[in-house]
């Protein structure tokens, strides 16, 4: 599916490598104006490189997104040069350890609920004006299998990752009679450096790309999505409307 994206401006976090990479690697290539935000230097260098290789462009954002301040001070700054924000991309988030409930670390869980939680709750808080004074404001929240499957020893994760739907939820409720539109996408097991940390064992040539995920993530950004509140499983690159009770 073409999706034309000229002229929109779209915010990736965890952009450096990955899902987040590749995502805002194809959004550059459907005509959109990349803010990519990620801690790597180096990654978001070479994002950018290949951005500009594919004949688009980006505005490179490095800074930590357990710094609450920056969050803030970026909906700011996009304000005072675009007006506006179109696409948000919320793809950034750790892992923590894969341990006994009893056994995490307090630091560890917090880490974990500061990136993957109150910083989405923050950057949601941060950018909505600004997709509101979009024509047709987009956001896909990254999510995850771990937040329904519960399995032991992913405590902290899937944790935070039903913390994240259930935040995606409730803005898409309060949205609704909005243009903004709301989704959130589980990408399955995917070929990923987080991936590897949960799975070492893992032949990561058995695993989807992340380039994979970013092609089926493009469609739910576009002008004509009306879906909202929703979540889309990724299952052979197709994304598959995940039944959620009432």
């Amino acid at each position: 599916m073409s999706v034309n994206l000229k002229d929109k401006i779209a915010l990736v976090t965890g952009a450096s490598r990955g899902i987040g990479y590749f995502t805002a690697l194809e959004l550059a290539k459907a005509g959109a104006h990349v803010i990519a935000c990620a801690r790597t230097v180096g990654g978001l260098e070479e994002l950018d490189d290949a951005i500009k290789a594919a004949g688009g462009s980006a505005t490179l954002v490095p800074f930590d997104l357990a710094d609450m301040n920056a969050i803030d001070a970026l909906g700011a700054s996009i304000f005072e040069r675009w007006g506006k924000l179109d696409i948000l991309v919320a793809n950034a988030g750790v892992l923590g350890v894969i341990s006994p409930i009893g056994h995490v670390e307090a630091k560890v869980f917090e880490k974990v609920m500061t990136i993957n939680v109150t910083a989405t709750w923050r950057l949601i808080r941060s950018v909505e004006p600004l997709l509101m004074r979009a024509e047709a404001g987009r956001a896909v929240i990254l999510s995850s299998a771990a937040a329904h499957r519960c399995r032991p020893f992913w405590g902290p994760y899937s944790a935070s990752k039903a913390a994240v739907e259930a935040l995606a939820r409730t803005w898409a409720g309060e949205a609704q009679n909005t243009p903004l539109r709301v989704t959130s996408v589980d990408p399955g097991a995917t070929r990923t450096a987080m991936r590897a940390q949960a799975m070492p064992g893992e032949d990561p040539d058995t695993l989807p790309h992340p380039r994979e995920v970013a092609q089926a993530i493009l469609p739910l950004v576009g002008p004509d999505v009306t879906e909202t509140g929703k979540l889309f499983v990724l299952r052979e690159n197709k994304l598959v409307d995940y039944r959620m009770p009432e």
